[in-house]
């Protein structure tokens, strides 16, 4: 559903500027990390404001066209095809940022706590450190406070929508679930066996490795979203390019 005072051509273009935007973050080398990974670049930078702005719908489809042309455009990896399997997570991070936004938190709940269930339940996630998912045991938590007290927050009133502090919270769940998405392909998913045949003792190096430069990715990020999102979307409210409701 397209929100009142919006046309689809509106919501098209602006599809298309954040599919644009997405495609250029994710074409560029981010921080110097393995040569792998849809993280390699800058996309994100992109995929919680996407959410927010264009909503959980819209913002998947967007992502999802700017990281697939972005990982066509500059392929990475000694095995590019496989990355294409990982770039999901990216459009699934913006939805995510779309639904907390929107005040439905029961999806992003129920994800977090049936992925987290299922790499505990992988043998080999007993035999590499615990604490390389620290900031994922940290959204989670943060996501069962906002469940606990989201009678209290009332999106449509337009208050929080001029917090920077709501815009954290939606950056912060939306990367992580992206991170999730990524793990679950991973570990549970044993692609890091079937696919690249990584050794125990190499995914320990990966996960220490992985633990430090994610985390300076999603502050980055969270602390881009929480200066633009606010002013970002009173500029497009007052355009009536804004309405915060579920598009399509």
């Amino acid at each position: 559903m397209i929100g009142k005072g919006m046309r689809r051509s509106q919501l098209i273009t602006l599809i298309a500027v954040f599919a644009t935007l997405s495609i250029v973050c994710d074409s560029i080398v981010g921080i110097p990390q393995l040569a792998s990974g849809i993280w390699y670049g800058w996309i994100f930078l992109i995929v919680p404001i996407a959410g927010i702005v264009l909503g959980p719908y819209a913002g998947f489809i967007s992502i999802l066209i700017g990281v697939i042309a972005g990982h066509s455009i500059y392929l990475r990896g000694e095995a590019p095809m496989y990355e294409y399997l990982f770039t999901l997570g990216a459009p699934i991070g913006a939805m995510f940022s779309g639904f907390i936004f929107r005040g439905r938190w029961k999806g992003a709940f129920t994800y977090f706590t049936l992925l987290l269930g299922a790499y505990f339940l992988t043998p080999v996630s007993w035999e590499i450190p615990l604490w390389g998912l620290w900031d994922v045991y940290i959204a989670f938590i943060v996501l069962c406070i906002f469940a606990l007290m989201s009678n209290r927050w009332d999106l449509r009133s337009g208050k929080l929508e001029r917090s920077p502090y709501i815009y954290v919270f939606c950056a912060l769940i939306g990367l992580e679930a992206d991170i999730l998405f990524r793990i679950f392909v991973f570990i549970p998913g044993q692609t890091y066996r079937l696919f690249y045949g990584f050794t125990q003792e190499i995914l320990e190096i990966i996960w220490a490795a992985g633990a430090l430069v994610t985390t300076i990715q999603v502050g980055i990020a969270i602390l881009m979203t929480g200066i633009i999102g606010p002013v970002l979307i009173r500029i497009l409210s007052l355009k009536g390019l804004f309405q915060n409701k579920n598009y399509f």
